[in-house]
């Protein structure tokens, strides 16, 4: 057979690398690729990413009541953590101390939820026994000054047979259950709360050394200062909440002891406590009862209440508030109150109430790592204002300097034409006298070489 000529036009090209040359498609045929081998692994990457992430988020949202729990249980420790210290050192076991201090708040909640309630029972009855009279009184004075002719029986009959108070009373059965699930829940919340507040108190120098323990030394100093600042800030938190709590029961007091309302110091401590310890809505749960136990002695008197309770409001949120909450917590009044609606804005009353001492922590913690330098003396820095450029004198100062100039350089003209009789002694001591002192030369002017000469001679 004869050698054919692979250099021609139609002869395959040899691939530079060895591989086997590839022929070209037919006509109209189109070349067939093949699957990269990477994009399967890719898509499946892909989608385990994706659940992942839709695992993790639903988890996160299932857990968000007991992350919370934990959030407020770890401030808690941190608040109880001084008295507990304290009471360690003195020897007592940190278990011990943490079960006294517990107790101690165990027993002043119970005694004065169980004084409350006794009142609050005692009260509701009356109000239920007293209520025609407070129902005669009503009708007495509409009929009055409106010149009407209402009767009891008539507005009694009127609402035992409306249709409002039917569907109350059916969503009210319809709704114990609910109600009782909800307070077993916030049992169970209080209780969760209790433990974890215990574990961090009772055990926290192991859990300190646990944290410690996965760091290098260097940072495991700056968690510890981190620990301790937010100790100390906690601290001061509740101190200040105590302070305002104790200013708004006795300010309560005296109106409520003035009125002559019933059970006037523990409704001065309700207030004190529900306003200050319950963000956002603590204030109205705080005024209601007041004004409650006030309107079954006299109307007028809850419409007082009410008065006095919006108008120091103002006082605490504008003037009390921000000058204890800076001083104790160490930050500036609009930042604690950024830090509340911040708080409010991402966990509630939850976020409200420890949003401070959070805020108060971390800028502690950072103002050691911020460098700070010497500040100029410069009047900008007071709140001065000065002139632009070199800050030299001002415009009407140059303007003043410039007229004096003028006049000191035309008095002397004037005199001599006045006094030409005069003798020139007494014109040039008269002008002497007269005559401005003349501004000393500038560096712009030169000095008299003659001065210079005579100077140092």
């Amino acid at each position: 057979m004869a050698a054919t000529d692979e250099t021609g036009p139609d002869a395959p090209q040899a691939s530079p690398i060895g591989t086997p040359p590839t022929r070209p498609p037919a006509d109209g045929a189109v070349p067939v690729t093949g699957m990269p081998r990477w994009l399967p692994r890719a898509m499946v990457l892909a989608l385990a990413l994706v659940a992942v992430f839709q695992l993790g988020s639903w988890a996160f949202h299932q857990l968000l009541g007991l992350l919370i729990n934990i959030l407020i249980a770890f401030f808690l420790a941190l608040a109880i953590e001084p008295a507990v210290s304290r009471m360690a050192d003195r020897g007592m076991r940190r278990g011990l101390a943490t079960f006294l201090v517990f107790l101690g708040l165990l027993i002043v909640s119970a005694g004065f939820v169980t004084l409350l309630g006794s009142m609050l029972a005692g009260q509701i009855i009356k109000m239920i026994e007293d209520f025609p009279n407070y129902l005669d009184s009503v009708i007495n004075w509409v009929n009055t000054h409106f010149h009407t002719d209402l009767r009891r029986v008539d507005i009694q009959e009127g609402l035992l047979h409306s249709d409002w108070l039917r569907k109350y009373v059916q969503n009210s059965a319809t709704g114990v259950l609910d109600v009782s699930t909800q307070v077993l829940g916030g049992l169970f919340q209080l209780l969760t709360i209790g433990l974890f507040s215990f574990y961090f108190a009772a055990d926290g120098p192991r859990l300190r050394r646990a944290l410690c323990s996965v760091l290098p030394p260097a940072r495991q100093a700056e968690v510890l200062r981190a620990w301790e600042i937010a100790v100390d800030k906690t601290g001061g938190y509740i101190y200040s909440r105590g302070l305002m709590a104790l200013v708004s029961g006795v300010a309560h007091y005296i109106l409520l002891q003035a009125l002559g309302i019933p059970y006037a110091p523990v409704l001065a401590v309700w207030v004190g406590l529900v306003s200050q310890f319950i963000p956002t809505i603590g204030t109205y749960l705080a005024g209601a009862l007041p004004m409650l136990i006030a309107f079954t002695v006299d109307p007028w008197y809850a419409l007082w209440v009410l008065i006095f309770v919006v108008v120091y409001q103002q006082f605490e949120n504008y003037m009390l508030q921000p000058k204890l909450t800076a001083k104790t917590v160490d930050i500036h009044p609009a930042v604690a109150f950024g830090s509340v609606i911040a708080g409010t804005a991402l966990l509630g009353a939850v976020g409200a109430l420890i949003s401070i001492p959070a805020v108060a922590t971390l800028q502690a913690f950072l103002g050691a790592y911020v460098k700070r330098y010497a500040v100029t003396d410069d009047p900008r820095v007071h709140g001065h204002r000065t002139t632009r450029g070199s800050g030299g004198p001002g415009l009407v100062t140059r303007a003043r300097r410039l007229w004096d100039r003028r006049q000191g350089a035309a008095e002397p003209t004037a005199a001599d034409s006045a006094n030409t009789t005069d003798s020139a002694g007494t014109a040039d001591s008269g002008t002497a006298g007269s005559r401005p002192t003349d501004p000393a030369p500038t560096d712009s002017e030169p000095n008299d070489p003659g001065e210079g000469s005579s100077d140092s001679s």
